[in-house]
């Protein structure tokens, strides 16, 4: 009686084994597809901007670049007529 207790459980065990093994088999090639299935619904949750927003944020990126650009330039001027004249100086 024990022995055949035995035998059921390692019965059961190895069967549970081969289904694991077959899930994991039959898994690997869909891991791919099912990234692109997921890719996919997440695309469709996104919020794409309208084409005023990207030119209105596409203006500002273009103005503080400009701004930035005329200090760093006017800094840079007012710099190398400072130091020329303490050059000149001394």
């Amino acid at each position: 009686m024990a022995k055949e207790k035995a035998k059921k459980q390692e019965n059961t065990a190895s069967e549970t084994k081969d289904k694991k093994e077959k899930k994991s088999e039959k898994k690997e090639p869909n891991k791919v597809a099912k990234w692109f299935k997921d890719l996919k619904i997440e695309f469709k949750k996104v919020v794409w901007p309208t084409k005023e927003t990207v030119v209105n944020n596409t203006a500002v990126v273009l103005a503080v670049v400009a701004g930035s650009a005329l200090i760093v330039g006017a800094l840079d001027f007012g710099f190398l007529h400072l130091l020329s004249f303490i050059y000149q100086q001394g």
